[in-house]
């Protein structure tokens, strides 16, 4: 059985760290570098989905997963695509259709920061935008009830954006849980890792952790 963490789209594999730390996560926890995965392939979406389901198919047996932002969307498109494959999902900050107008205004501030605030993370700064540009068309709406293994969504209570679709994935989602992070932002893998750490602890210990 493997336990997987996916990072959002402004972080890296580091910035689950202080969560696992805080855990009782195995120490061969596995948190996949999402950019390392793109590589020099075009960046976009469809090409990072296919190196990150190559990446997990790899896996003996069964899987857990937690995604967080990006990554809880990867996470949510594999789990439909390969039920049989995953044991548990965690999904923090998740849409299942992608806001446009969000996006665009998150690309027009991009357009501005400095080349290096992206070089640290492992990509260049016109690759980012490209991908998170492609995002803009994902929409898994009349696919959620497809998932029926174990699951949590989680989000911050201070996540304004993504507070909608916790509700709709919470009400949607077969066997799905909720948890509401107090006074947590949206990366509260970074912003609250100690209470994460206690929310995944507490969901996995229920399904075969």
């Amino acid at each position: 059985m493997s336990y997987i963490l996916i990072h959002g789209l402004g972080q890296n594999p580091s910035s689950w760290q202080t969560v696992i730390e805080a855990s009782q996560l195995p120490t061969h926890t596995y948190c996949p570098d999402l950019f390392q995965l793109l590589g020099e392939t075009d960046p976009s979406y469809e090409n990072l989905y296919e190196k990150f389901k190559e990446d997990l198919d790899k896996k003996e047996g069964r899987i857990h997963l937690c995604g967080l932002s990006l990554g809880a969307i990867l996470s949510l498109h594999y789990t439909i695509e390969r039920p049989e494959k995953v044991q548990s999902l965690i999904l923090i900050g998740a849409q299942y259709k992608m806001p446009k107008l969000i996006l665009s205004m998150q690309n027009f501030v991009f357009q501005f920061m400095p080349n290096q605030t992206f070089s640290k993370l492992g990509i260049n700064k016109k690759s980012f935008i490209s991908l998170t540009n492609s995002l803009k068309e994902l929409d898994f709406t009349q696919q959620l009830e497809k998932i029926t293994c174990p699951t949590l969504i989680v989000c911050g209570e201070k996540d304004l954006a993504n507070k909608p679709a916790f509700k709709h994935l919470s009400q949607t989602i077969q066997q799905a849980q909720a948890i509401m992070v107090k006074d947590a932002g949206h990366e509260i893998n970074q912003d609250h890792p100690h209470e994460l750490a206690k929310v995944i602890d507490g969901f996995w210990h229920t399904t075969d952790y």
